[in-house]
C-alpha cells in the first residue's frame, strides 16, 4: 500500500471510530487496514492510536496529523479533479470585487478576458471603496490593497503600489513646490474623503513617523475625481500611485515631496483556498495574476 492510500486508511479509521468500520468503508479487510496504520506509524516513529479491546482512540499527534492527511488527499483530489475536467467547460457564475478606481482600470480587463475565454461563465463585479467580507457576501475572488489580517483565504501577491502627492505642472508653475510635509499648509489642498475621512495625511522621515495635518479647499467622494481636479491645476492631492499612473506617465500629474513617502504597500488577490476553489475561480486567479504581475502600475 502506498503512502497516499495509507494517509487514506488512516483517515478513515479516524472518522469512523475503528478498524472494523473503516474495512467497510473502504471495502478493505481489517487486517489491511490495521496493517496500513501499523506502517505509518512506524514510519513516523509515532503513535497515532491508543487501542483498547473496546474502541480506537486518536493521539494528540494523530490528530494533528490526520488534518495534515486531509489537507493533502484534498489537494491530490483537487489536482485530479482539474486534470481530468481540463477539457470541460467552465461555467457557473464568477463574482469579483477591488477598490472602485482599481476595479475600472486593472481588474475590468482581466474580466473582458476571462468571460471571452470561457462564454459559459457569468460574472458579476463590486468595485467598492471598502473592505468586502467573501463568505459573508458570498463573493469569490478579491482584489486587496494594503496589509492583510490573517485569515483562512489564500492570499496571492501581485505588486506594491505607493501612497502619494501629486500636482500638475501649472499649479506648481503658480504656487511653487512644497518641500517639506508642513509646507501643504500654504497649498491648496484636494481631499478624497470617502478614502481617507480624517484631516491629516501621513508621512515618514528617517523610519520616523510624521502626521500633517490638513485644510483641504475640496473634498471628494472618489480617487478619480480628485484626479481630475488635480489634473485640472486645482491643488495638491494624495493617490494611491496607480491611481495617478497614466498622469505621471503623460507629465499631465508632478510627484512631490518623494523623500517623505510611507513605505510601499502590497496588492494581493484573496480567494477561498484549498478544494473550496472551484475550477472557475482557480482560472479567473491564475489569469488575474498573471495578468496583474505583468502591470507596470504596480512595480
Amino acid at each position: 500500500m502506498d503512502r497516499l492510500q495509507a494517509m487514506e486508511v488512516f483517515v478513515a479509521v479516524v472518522d469512523s471510530g475503528g478498524f472494523a468500520s473503516a474495512a467497510r468503508k473502504l471495502d478493505l479487510s481489517a487486517p489491511v487496514v490495521t496493517r496500513a496504520v501499523a506502517e505509518l506509524e512506524e514510519r513516523l516513529g509515532l503513535r497515532l492510536l491508543t487501542r483498547t479491546t473496546r474502541s480506537v482512540r486518536v493521539t494528540e499527534a494523530g490528530a494533528r496529523y490526520a488534518e495534515d492527511c486531509r489537507r493533502i488527499l484534498a489537494d491530490v483530489s483537487d489536482s485530479e479533479s482539474a486534470t481530468r475536467g481540463a477539457s470541460r467547460q467552465i461555467q457557473g457564475l464568477l463574482s469579483v470585487t477591488a477598490p472602485v478606481l482599481f476595479g475600472n482600470l486593472h481588474v475590468t480587463p482581466i474580466v473582458t478576458d476571462y468571460l471571452r475565454r470561457y462564454p459559459d461563465v457569468d460574472a458579476q463585479c463590486l468595485f467598492v471603496d471598502r473592505v468586502v467580507n467573501l463568505v459573508d457576501e458570498g463573493l469569490d475572488v478579491a482584489v486587496r490593497i494594503g496589509e492583510l489580517p490573517d485569515s483562512s483565504l489564500k492570499a496571492v501577491a501581485v505588486g506594491r503600489v505607493r501612497r502619494m502627492l501629486v500636482a500638475s505642472p501649472a499649479y506648481l508653475a503658480a504656487h511653487g513646490r512644497p518641500q517639506r510635509p508642513e509646507d501643504l499648509a500654504r497649498h491648496v489642498l484636494i481631499q478624497p474623503t470617502q478614502v481617507a475621512p480624517y484631516p491629516e495625511w501621513r508621512f515618514a522621515e528617517g523610519g520616523r513617523p510624521l502626521v500633517q495635518r490638513i485644510r483641504p479647499r475640496l473634498r471628494t467622494t472618489t480617487n478619480d475625481a480628485a484626479r481630475s481636479f488635480a489634473v485640472a491645476g486645482l491643488g495638491i492631492t494624495r493617490l494611491i500611485s496607480y491611481q495617478a499612473a497614466d498622469a505621471l506617465a503623460s507629465g499631465a500629474l508632478l510627484p512631490l515631496l518623494e523623500d517623505f513617502e510611507l513605505p510601499p504597500v502590497p496588492v494581493h488577490v484573496v480567494h477561498h483556498e484549498g478544494r473550496h476553489a472551484t475550477q472557475k475561480v482557480r482560472a479567473f486567479v491564475d489569469l488575474a495574476v498573471e495578468m496583474l504581475r505583468a502591470n507596470p502600475a504596480l512595480r
